[in-house]
């Protein structure tokens, strides 16, 4: 058997053990690991070796007589790892979390869960954290994009400490194509979203006519130049519910009131869309032909063209017709830029879809 089918097995043998407060017999397990990993069959010696190879590398494994047979059981009474109590699973869902959190090296959260990841290392006995690193080397997480925040650490702790403050923020802002200006910003929270961070705020003195929810803003830490929090509170709007608020977007842009964008897939593109869904809330409308028309809200064009772009000539825009006209003038500059005419051209034009804030 390959050696990741063996830590997977031995993984999921400590899994089981963790859950079975009093043990199980070697019957037990093999039943367990059998029904959840899916096997066809798989006999009792392999696991009593696995067992014994689980024993070898440090995992506290003791066996005892019992009514039904001897059972084996993960002693939590021993030093170590069992300071902190934490199980096999919890410490490979650690280890993947600490990779999910790479977007925010250079902050305290960041400092708080390698902090905590050093301690765990430095209690656990050299054999088990070998045990982990091989297993770990069976299941990486990409698609995450290293990147900093220690230059603005400072603003960072700032920031949160007004958000759990209630204090205003007097901040120096640049909006994309627009010089730096100062707003006054009322913080509610903070999100990641493709490596970045940006504050749920709502501006001071803007908007007053809208909702509380509808005059909240994404603002990209990257682009503040600065930020302090002002002895000034402000009282947090009761009906504002930030989860709600980030459901209703497809991306990090937000707005009063999201458009139903339509866009008809081939058969080829439903099936990409079903598995990597737009949005939480889209809606997949099948046709005869086996195409079908993908209904997706979004408050901005940015949140939907660059996903059409994606699939090429397997998605067509049906509407709002406003989009599909900045669609159909991206598509012709492009065309331009890529013709043999215009291959030295430079793009002068503006894109049409560019947000300020």
């Amino acid at each position: 058997m390959a050696r990741n089918e063996q830590l997977i097995r031995q993984h999921k043998i400590l899994q089981v053990l963790e859950r079975r407060r009093y043990g199980a017999t070697l019957e037990e397990i093999r039943d367990s690991v059998v029904e959840e990993l899916g096997l066809g069959s798989l006999h009792i010696r392999s696991i009593r070796r696995d067992i014994e190879a689980l024993q070898a590398a440090g995992m506290p494994i003791s066996s005892q007589e019992a009514a039904r047979g001897r059972a084996w059981k993960l002693n939590r009474s021993d030093t170590g790892i069992h300071k902190i109590s934490i199980s096999a699973s919890e410490l490979i869902a650690l280890s993947m979390g600490r990779d999910l959190m790479i977007p925010l090296a250079g902050t305290q959260f960041w400092q708080g869960i390698e902090g905590f990841w050093h301690k765990v290392k430095e209690l656990l006995p050299e054999g088990v954290w070998d045990h982990y690193e091989r297993y770990r080397r069976t299941l990486r997480v990409i698609g995450v994009v290293p990147k900093t925040y220690e230059k603005q650490k400072v603003m960072l702790q700032t920031i949160n400490r007004a958000i759990q403050e209630h204090r205003k923020i007097d901040a120096v802002y640049e909006s994309t194509g627009s010089p730096p200006r100062q707003r006054m910003l009322e913080p509610y929270g903070l999100i990641i979203y493709q490596s970045s961070i940006y504050l749920v705020a709502i501006e001071s003195g803007r908007n007053v006519d809208l909702e509380p929810e509808e005059r909240l803003r994404h603002w990209k830490l990257d682009r503040f130049e600065s930020a302090h929090a002002l002895d000034v509170w402000f009282k947090p709007d009761p009906n504002i519910d930030l989860d709600v608020h980030l459901g209703r977007s497809g991306g990090i842009f937000s707005g009063d009131k999201p458009l139903i964008y339509k866009i008809r897939l081939t058969s080829k593109a439903v099936r990409w869309v079903q598995e990597e869904p737009w949005h939480a809330e889209q809606q997949i409308e099948m046709q005869s032909d086996g195409s079908a028309i993908l209904s997706v809200p979004a408050f901005h064009p940015l949140e939907v063209i660059p996903q059409i772009l994606r699939l090429g000539s397997a998605a067509e825009l049906l509407e709002p017709q406003s989009a599909r006209k900045i669609l159909a003038e991206q598509i012709a500059e492009m065309s331009a830029i890529y013709s043999s005419k215009g291959r030295n051209s430079k793009a002068t034009n503006k894109s049409r879809y560019d947000q300020k804030d």
